[in-house]
């Protein structure tokens, strides 16, 4: 109905008034559940790439060592195996799995003790290898003549096995101890000194530039230039170095005696003891495995380090 002329309009007061908790709350809620999704998605994003990403990295590894000891099991699961099963393993040889750091005597202890005085000659020699790998290789790489006198020495004498510089350790130190430190610094070396060659030959002609710009002294040239720029290379001699002294003291320990893992394999296998063979050759694959991994690791810090720098 039209209203007249001259009389006031009756508007009814709750025409067009949002009601309480009506459209204009509900959108400011909805706002705010949006902004807290925004604010919470990244993290839950992140939180499910991460926890993908280990899993994509360690279930694998752990089906298939599954899968390895369940064929192991039963292709051994009989009374005539020459070989042990993995359950007769556990059974035979529990005290070294559960117990590496037991000592009943002066030959009777945890491999954990044995691993550890291995690693002691292991760190030794792979040390000396270390450093004299690389400053020979630093010479060789530098130097065209150190390179055409030096290299088909380094080449000959790599090729010899670990365990044929034994007995000349022997002859020249007279004890096993220094003897075993050898054949590793021995079996170790060459790698370093390969790859720190080829590193320091690939330095940027910049660099050098740099270093006769700046008037650096050799041996500032060598610590600020050389080494940085050859980093990637020497640690890739040095991750193959620690594993070539981690195998060279296995088996000079089988010779030379002692308490270290390997003299263990070689007494376990006098005592026909394949059970405890296995569980030692398990601790060797591990400590080896965490070797090459601490040496990678180390190396990438410092290559990380050298590139921000």
């Amino acid at each position: 109905m039209n209203a007249m002329p001259g009389r006031p309009v009756l508007v009814d007061p709750s025409a067009g008034r949002v009601p309480a908790g009506g459209a204009a709350r509900t959108k400011s809620q909805e706002t705010k559940v949006v902004a807290l999704r925004t604010a919470r998605s990244p993290l839950s994003a992140r939180a499910l790439a991460t926890l993908r990403e280990a899993a994509a990295t360690v279930v694998p590894p752990l089906v298939m060592l599954a899968a390895l000891l369940l064929i192991w099991q039963l292709a051994t699961d009989k009374p005539d195996a020459s070989l042990p099963s993995p359950l007769k393993i556990w059974t035979e040889a529990n005290d070294l799995i559960v117990s590496p750091f037991f000592v009943y005597g002066p030959q009777d202890i945890g491999l954990g003790w044995r691993v550890l005085t291995s690693l002691e000659r292991v760190a030794y020699g792979f040390g000396l290898a270390a450093i004299v790998g690389i400053v020979l290789g630093a010479v060789v790489g530098q130097s065209v003549w150190a390179m055409r006198g030096l290299d088909p020495i380094f080449q000959v004498l790599r090729t010899v096995p670990p365990l044929a510089w034994l007995p000349i350790s022997l002859a020249a130190f007279r004890d096993s101890g220094p003897s075993a430190v050898f054949v590793i610094f021995i079996t170790a070396v060459w790698p370093v000194i390969i790859n720190t060659a080829v590193g320091i030959r690939n330095i940027p002609q910049d660099y050098r530039n740099v270093a006769e710009v700046l008037r650096l002294n050799p041996l500032e040239y060598f610590w600020r230039i050389m080494i940085p720029s050859a980093a990637p290379y020497i640690f890739t001699g040095l991750r193959i170095g620690i594993g070539l002294s981690w195998l060279a003291i296995v088996a000079a320990e089988m010779l030379t005696g002692g308490v270290g893992i390997g003299f263990f394999i070689w007494d376990a296998w006098n005592s026909s003891r394949l059970s405890d063979i296995v569980v030692a050759l398990v601790y060797i694959g591990v400590v080896g495995f965490v070797l090459d991994r601490l040496v990678a690791l180390v190396g990438r810090i410092a290559t990380r380090g050298t590139a921000s720098a």
